[in-house]
């Protein structure tokens, strides 16, 4: 399927959807379909920091970098990670108080060509299966951060009933290891790893 051009008449999430704790943000991501100009895919992974996480980058206080995080819910909060990789945030919860979940993982259905064309590789599966390379996928960088998430480029479709979700400790951090806070879609082939119900 290619890209496709962003029309009004279909229902989307608003930034109401997220003026919740992360806690119950995260889990009702997976399965929602996020779009950046008509490219992208159903969610299949995703990970909640709140502001008492030592793990999260709100824990020791607003800076330049994560101001994001603390203002209103619905907008996007996007950063480099290791000076490397883009990755993509959406900031939940009331304003401020740092909230935010990480999108890790996409099943790609939107805009596949030039999703390899972005990534440089053929296989579906690798090409979103991590919160890097989904951002480098659906073309993600720094001045998409502070953009709201229910206006262009984004879009967040609804999902389609409760699909089977399971959790699991977060990965790539070095703090708050034991806290399941990632969620995934049960026996996803496009998680960035396995999650075990």
């Amino acid at each position: 399927m290619s890209a496709q051009a962003f029309d009004p008449s279909v229902p989307r999430l608003r930034r109401e959807f997220f003026d919740r704790s992360v806690h119950e943000v995260a889990p009702d991501l997976i399965g929602v379909t996020l779009l950046v100009d008509g490219v992208g895919g159903r969610i299949v992974e995703v990970e909640a920091y709140d502001q008492e996480d030592p793990a999260s980058h709100g824990f020791r206080g607003m800076t330049p970098r994560n101001a994001v995080m603390f203002g209103a819910a619905g907008y996007a909060y996007v950063y480099r990670s290791y000076g490397i990789h883009w990755c993509l945030n959406f900031v939940c919860a009331e304003r401020g108080r740092a909230e935010a979940a990480l999108i890790r993982a996409l099943e790609p259905t939107h805009g596949l060509d030039l999703m390899r064309r972005r990534r440089g590789v053929d296989a579906e599966r690798s090409l979103a299966s991590g919160p890097g390379k989904l951002c480098q996928a659906i073309g993600v960088r720094r001045e998409h951060d502070g953009l709201p998430l229910d206006e262009p480029p984004f879009e967040l479709l609804p999902r389609a009933g409760t699909p089977p979700i399971v959790s699991g400790p977060r990965i790539g951090i070095t703090r708050a290891t034991e806290l399941s806070w990632r969620y995934g879609l049960e026996r996803s082939p496009y998680l960035s790893r396995p999650l075990r119900p």
